[in-house]
């Protein structure tokens, strides 16, 4: 078996406000994050909103596949469609027709759910703001190098979104958030994206600055629904995210694709509501932001400019404890071990000891339980 040769060819510039890449036709990316968040809402409940619960359970399918782990996911979510009566295959949430991908899965950790989904609790998360008791996995714990990706999907009118239709927040309040986040050094850039009927008037009154805001609607019109199914009684997705969700599985952790080509995801034509968006809040060329800024994770690389071969074998020393001496051995890259063998390798029985104070520990457990059992009369009949 041959291995080709790794070569990594990179050229990078440092300044002040971040890191520099540059890629052979000269542009230049300007990257001043080091970590990424996801906020994925979804606000409805009760089984005729299948949809939105099946829009978010996709968008955090996308996210994953791109490399941002769970712990850095808040997910909030009614989680009623999975295991409801009217499910006629239990435990599966789809979003497509053809029934082959559900999104449910089996690794989704959902942060809130049910009746914890609410305007208090979101806007708590965003701001920081949560009682000292509230576990890791509930916290958004950006700083101001976080790029973080906010998704929000419901029902919604002009000017507020509807939360398990009880409560709404409104687009003030929502860019009052933002501007906390902002003043608390919560965030670098934020993706903000919603599908829901006039979804645009939930972004008109930011003011934050570094937002890119997304809406699948404009004000006086509604959004969608897609992919109806006559089996279930109920459409699996709305239009908007369904087109998004097309375009981001063509994406990889190496695309280059920018958020221009997001913005034109769904014309008219095929969303029928027209899709909205805003920039003038956002510092950067939105040509020059790639969807990976948002919707990947960052990976930490080292830079080389040195061929590496990895056909040349690898010497290793063991230590022989029989004798005493050191013992060198030659392996190839194709002999040696494969890491997920390695990490699953259990320590030879031979290396273990009990801990210090083991042995001492168990004798004074088996006089406590005797002392408790028989007391002192008993012992002095065995003396």
């Amino acid at each position: 078996m041959k291995i080709p040769t790794l070569t990594i060819l990179l050229s990078s510039l440092f300044s002040a406000d971040g890191i520099h890449v540059q890629d052979t036709a000269g542009q230049f990316f300007s990257s001043g994050h080091t970590n990424n968040w996801v906020v994925l809402v979804c606000t409805s409940r009760f089984w005729f909103n299948y949809r939105h619960v099946a829009n978010t359970l996709s968008v955090y399918r996308s996210v994953k596949r791109l490399g941002i782990p769970d712990s850095h996911i808040v997910l909030m979510l009614a989680d009623d469609m999975a295991c409801s009566h009217r499910n006629p295959k239990p435990a599966t949430v789809f979003s497509h027709k053809n029934m082959e991908l559900n999104v449910y899965g089996d690794d989704v950790e959902v942060d809130y759910r049910g009746y914890e989904v609410t305007v208090e609790n979101y806007l708590r998360v965003l701001t920081g703001r949560l009682p000292p008791s509230t576990p890791r996995s509930k916290r958004l714990l950006s700083d101001d190098r976080s790029n973080i990706l906010i998704y929000l999907t419901g029902h919604g009118g002009n000017g507020f979104l509807k939360f398990q239709d009880s409560e709404e927040i409104s687009n003030v309040e929502l860019a009052d958030a933002f501007e906390q986040m902002w003043q608390k050094r919560r965030y670098n850039e934020l993706l903000f994206i919603i599908d829901t009927c006039q979804g645009a008037s939930m972004y008109e009154r930011f003011y934050s600055p570094n937002i890119i805001a997304i809406a699948s609607s404009q004000v006086g019109e509604d959004s969608l629904s897609h992919q109806p199914d006559s089996a279930i009684g109920v459409h699996l997705m709305d239009r908007f995210t369904f087109y998004l969700l097309g375009f981001l599985e063509d994406i990889h952790p190496a695309s280059k694709t920018n958020m221009n080509d997001m913005f034109k995801v769904c014309p008219k034509s095929q969303c029928v509501s027209t899709v909205g968006h805003r920039t003038d809040l956002f510092l950067r060329d939105p040509g020059s932001v790639l969807i990976t800024d948002f919707f990947g994770s960052v990976r930490k690389v080292e830079i080389t400019m040195e061929t590496i071969n990895l056909t040349e074998p690898i010497t290793l020393v063991e230590d022989n404890s029989d004798n005493g001496e050191l013992q060198k051995a030659s392996l190839s890259y194709v002999d040696q071990l494969p890491v997920s063998e390695i990490i699953h390798q259990k320590p030879k029985q031979k290396d273990w000891h009990p801990p210090d104070g083991f042995i001492l520990g168990l004798w004074t457990l088996i006089l406590l339980v005797f002392f408790k059992t028989y007391g002192m009369k008993h012992l002095k009949h065995i003396f």
